[in-house]
């Protein structure tokens, strides 16, 4: 019997299990009163090491981020211009929407964010630039753009609006495609709006206070808002806050920066100890530990061929014994595990949120995120039987030491789903 059918269900399994966009809940405001302007960033990421650099050519410019895009350097998360043209980005679903023809293709999605701030001085001059490009290619971000003049514009994949409102709240969401947006649940942004509702000031205590109503804190770790940024747009200053700690800040002033030269600065060995961000630090998953990561990427390619293995083994033997119908439980069993590692190792969120995992999105992830405590009840069984198959013989040897080695790893991996805390379930 043949058992070609199974690459493509296999493959097809991947897929739906991790055709999703990583969540990260970041916020961006403006606010204009009395003739000034103040823009802030909570940058909401489980990424390490922030840092602030300043880059000297075209129109000086500081940036702020935290993620390594190889040659290119550190992909800016937010940053103004000596001319006082802020940005920040923001992660967020993919829209449906159409491209006009003759746009430029964006190489580098690191360099074009840093040439926008080297070239423009205004959100007119941003959209002008941005006009000329495919921005569809940035189909999981929505951007703000704030200028001096308390204008500001936000560049979504498929659109682009202008706005001069003297209040404005952005979260991960792309405006246009909301039709009323009193019905975000985003409490962050719920959060902000609310608190602009009744009064605007552009003052740091008030920008200060606006960013600690927005920034997020979760139960688990404590973790969330890595670093918030506070830009003052006419006066070229910038504050600084790290890791939801508002007790604390550092403040730059951009001129005195830019006078220095590029440089760049980590933004952990400037502030004072957090425990917090220790803890983060601490916990170990496949986004900061090598070795946890290529167990996983060991585990699903296991998992993928004992898928075979044990379908092989079934369907292939003419005379079968009572272990050999267990067989027909591994093998869904092992596709179902060997996308687990999948969802496991692009799913961030997984590791910081109450277990089980729901992602309002995805069913297949919320399903698979009850796969630990199946294994759990599923290893003595599995142990029992590996036992069995290996003292009487009724397995070839192949089949049976893929069962012993998949057992092993299901051994190690209960481990780690109780150290990522994948069985609170049980309270």
């Amino acid at each position: 019997m043949t058992v070609y059918p199974f690459p493509a269900t296999c493959f097809s399994l991947i897929l739906l299990l991790i055709s999703f966009r990583e969540a990260r809940s970041c916020s961006s405001y403006k606010v204009t009163a009395n003739g000034k302007t103040m823009a802030g960033m909570n940058y909401d990421t489980w990424l390490e090491k922030p840092r602030i650099w300043f880059e000297t050519n075209g129109y000086r410019a500081a940036f702020t981020g935290a993620r390594p895009d190889g040659v290119f350097g550190f992909a800016p998360q937010s940053g103004m211009n000596e001319y006082g043209l802020f940005f920040g980005t923001l992660a967020t679903a993919t829209p449906e929407g159409t491209v006009a023809p003759g746009k430029s293709q964006i190489a580098s999605r690191t360099n074009y964010l840093k040439d926008i701030l080297h070239t423009c001085k205004t959100v007119d001059e941003v959209k002008a630039y941005i006009d000329r490009y495919d921005h569809s290619v940035l189909s999981q971000d929505v951007f703000l753009y704030v200028d001096k003049s308390g204008k500001y514009l936000v560049a979504e994949p498929y659109a682009v609006t202008l706005g001069s409102d003297d209040r404005y709240v952005l979260a991960n969401f792309c405006p246009t495609t909301i039709a009323d947006l009193s019905t975000i649940k985003q409490e962050r942004y719920r959060n902000g709006t609310a608190f602009l509702k009744s009064k605007v000031e552009a003052s740091l205590p008030f920008c200060k206070a606006l960013s600690d109503t927005m920034h997020v804190c979760r139960k688990k770790l404590g973790e969330g808002t890595l670093l918030t940024s506070i830009w003052d747009v006419n006066e070229g200053v910038t504050h600084l806050y790290f890791y939801h700690d508002y007790q604390h800040e550092v403040s730059f002033n951009l001129a005195d920066e830019f006078a220095k030269g590029d440089h760049t600065l980590e933004l952990v060995t400037l502030f004072p100890e957090n425990a917090e961000y220790k803890k983060l630090i601490a916990f170990k998953t496949p986004l900061n530990s090598p070795e946890i990561d290529m167990f996983l990427r060991f585990c699903a390619g296991l998992f993928f061929l004992s898928t075979f293995v044990f379908a092989v083994s079934y369907f292939w033997k003419r005379k079968k014994s009572t272990n050999d119908y267990v067989q027909l439980l591994l093998i869904p069993l092992s596709m179902a595990m060997m996308g687990y590692m999948f969802v496991l190792a692009v799913k961030i969120n997984l590791y910081y949120f109450p277990a089980p995992y729901s992602d309002p999105g995805n069913a297949l992830v919320s399903l698979a995120s009850y796969l630990p405590i199946l294994i759990l009840l599923l290893i003595i069984p599995l142990l029992i039987l590996n036992r069995k198959v290996i003292r009487d013989s009724t397995w070839g040897f192949i089949p049976k030491w893929t069962l012993t080695l998949q057992n092993m790893a299901c051994l190690v991996l209960i481990v780690l789903f109780w150290y990522w805390g994948l069985y609170d379930v049980f309270g």
